[in-house]
């Protein structure tokens, strides 16, 4: 049975994302980040269904989410989720350990 775990970065990029919404709309800063946790786990469902990103990291795979990308990668027991950040970030330029 494959788990989920967060990186310490997705685990930022959570936290900067409910802020930032937080700004506005504070109980939606709530809904939304249970959305992405939700989003996170259910990726223990065919998991190598979602699309490979080579061009940005090895053995990187991309779930969307409304305008976020959850990035990760699959182990033989984890999912490891290395980052979810706002898909008109300049990937090509970011780091995904």
């Amino acid at each position: 049975m494959l788990t989920v775990k967060l990186s310490p970065a997705a685990l930022r990029d959570l936290s900067e994302i409910a802020n930032y919404i937080a700004k506005d709309n504070y109980p939606r800063s709530l809904t939304f980040t249970d959305e992405l946790y939700d989003a996170c786990a259910s990726l223990t469902t065919n998991p190598l269904g979602h699309a490979a990103r080579p061009d940005i990291g090895e053995d990187l795979r991309q779930k969307v989410h409304g305008k976020y990308l959850i990035l990760f990668r699959v182990g033989p027991k984890v999912i490891r989720v290395e980052r979810i950040i706002h898909g008109a970030r300049d990937l090509k330029n970011m780091s995904f350990k």
